[in-house]
């Protein structure tokens, strides 16, 4: 099946670059300059991912990406932006994006990135349809819906961003087990880039921040000193 995607980006050159390697990989992608036509064209449906700037000349890209999180059906989402801070990132993705991308970017990066969110995307749909109709894993106080993407602790929904429920569901699914960095940026964001370690560890920050009573006693994703991150199999 042919990908569709969605470039938001104003700088013609660099949406018509993009859109000509995702052609080499397959996809079929379309261009929106501004914020309305992007939304304009997202609503018709069928977009898999949106390649999302964050400066765009009626809007900003966070706005539109919590516009498209709140459409319904889940669409990844990979921002760029021409900013390096990490508070920058950390909005981005607090507002549903999946992962980010600063410029200048090389091309080979952009598509890693590209394919590793369809390959994430697969697996989660595969993991789902062979578990046997697993709707809801129930961890302690935590509870996971699978298939609404869904977390409560203690009964109070806790609101995580896209990355934050695949990390937690791919803990919670192996309690006991340890992985360092290294590993959960493979099996978890699909890549692994020498430097991208702190991703995980301010993922895993954010992530306590939202299910944790008490952050710095955290009773569910524990640090293992030197090696990595644990879900706790006294959760089980």
């Amino acid at each position: 099946m042919q990908r569709k995607v969605l470039i938001v980006e104003d700088e013609p050159d660099i949406a018509h670059l993009v859109q000509t390697h995702l052609n080499d990989i397959g996809c079929e992608a379309d261009i929106a300059g501004n914020g309305a036509a992007a939304m304009g064209l997202f609503n018709k449906g069928g977009y898999q991912l949106v390649v999302l700037d964050l400066m765009l000349p009626d809007t900003d890209g966070l706005t539109l990406c919590r516009k498209m999180r709140s459409a319904g059906d889940y669409v990844a989402i990979l921002m760029l932006t021409a900013k390096s801070t990490e508070l920058d990132r950390v909005v981005g993705l607090e507002m549903g994006a999946d992962d980010y991308l600063t410029k200048p970017f090389s091309v080979p990066e952009l598509l890693a990135r590209i394919k590793a969110l369809f390959r994430r995307m697969e697996a989660l749909q595969n993991s789902g349809g062979e578990s046997g109709g697993e709707e809801v894993i129930e961890r302690g106080g935590l509870s996971i819906d699978v298939a609404k993407r869904i977390v409560k602790v203690d009964g109070k929904l806790a609101d995580l961003t896209a990355r934050e429920f695949d990390l937690l569901l791919f803990f919670a699914r192996q309690p006991g087990r340890v992985f360092s960095r290294i590993q959960l940026l493979d099996k978890v964001w699909g890549y692994n880039h020498d430097g991208y370690e702190h991703t995980v560890n301010s993922h895993i920050n954010r992530l306590r921040a939202k299910i944790e009573e008490d952050p710095a006693a955290p009773r569910y994703v524990l640090t293992v000193w030197g090696v990595g991150y644990k879900f706790s199999e006294d959760q089980e």
